[in-house]
């Protein structure tokens, strides 16, 4: 590992909670980490907690795994690969640590595999986070830098495991898995704990305004984290539109049409923008 490598990774079982540097797993984006640590398993039942983001369903097929989606967690104790993300996208529904360990350790028996994507937990609950109990080694927890700080181009994220289980995937990614770029711009970020300390209190605060305006013009508030909100309306198609035309860029989903997903407004402006565009 180089110098450079070893302290980023550093960086971020610090930031992030995780055992020891040992436990961490740098790589160029989280999609490459849910199929790696599929396949650290024989093909078999993989069950995601749903719904949610459809990219791990197809990573785990990618894997040779039988792919099924449920909505409760019953389920997941019984699969050979369980996928939770935490917080969810797009509603932000929040799974319990202690639900999870459970679920983990009911794998145990069968040599399961536990993943936990939480790319929204920088600006979520910490203390629901499983970082630090990646030492069970059937534990496989998922940290995205681009979410929280913006920067989802730069492909970099984390995967924090069991030692064991951290080795083979940082076998499998090799001497060199990210640019460096990621690995500059990455030790600056996860280095300056004061800038997220500010960030996750102006995230928060934003969220709340977001709240303000979202309920203030009718709409159905669901979901979320202090990144983004999740609203439901009959009028969610038409809404789109006008808020396209508006130069306003929110998220649909063709299968649940009635919801969008929205982010939070830049500068001033941008705020009046959206109130604009919503009260008319």
């Amino acid at each position: 590992m180089s110098a450079s490598l070893g302290r980023l990774t550093q960086l971020a079982a610090s930031a992030y909670g995780a055992p020891s540097p040992a436990c961490v797993v740098t790589a160029p984006g989280s999609q490459i980490l849910v199929t790696i640590a599929a396949r650290l398993l024989l093909p078999g039942r993989a069950v995601i907690l749903g719904p949610t983001y459809a990219e791990h369903a197809r990573a785990a097929a990618i894997a040779e795994h039988e792919v099924s989606t449920v909505s409760e967690l019953a389920p997941l104790g019984d699969a050979d690969l369980a996928i939770v993300v935490n917080p969810n996208n797009p509603d932000g529904r929040i799974v319990s640590r202690e639900d999870l360990l459970a679920i983990a350790e009911r794998q145990r028996a069968h040599d399961g595999l536990l993943i936990v994507d939480e790319a929204f937990m920088d600006a979520g609950p910490r203390e629901e986070s499983l970082s630090a109990h990646v030492d069970h080694a059937n534990i496989v927890v998922l940290r995205s830098f681009g979410k929280f700080f913006g920067l989802a181009g730069l492909r970099l994220s984390f995967a924090l495991a069991a030692h064991p289980v951290a080795a083979l995937v940082n076998a499998t990614l090799g001497p060199w898995p990210v640019s460096g770029a990621a690995l500059a711009i990455g030790t600056a970020a996860l280095g300056d704990q004061r800038w997220m300390d500010d960030t996750r209190a102006a995230l928060a605060t934003a969220a709340a305004r977001l709240d303000i305006l979202i309920e203030g013009t009718g709409l159905e508030n669901i979901g979320g984290t202090d990144l983004f909100r999740l609203v439901r309306t009959s009028d969610a198609p038409r809404l789109f539109e006008t808020l396209g035309c508006g130069g306003i860029l929110v998220r649909r989903f063709p299968e649940r049409p009635e919801l969008l997903r929205f982010g939070l407004p830049g500068p001033e402006a941008d705020w009046q923008r959206l109130e604009a565009v919503l009260r008319s």
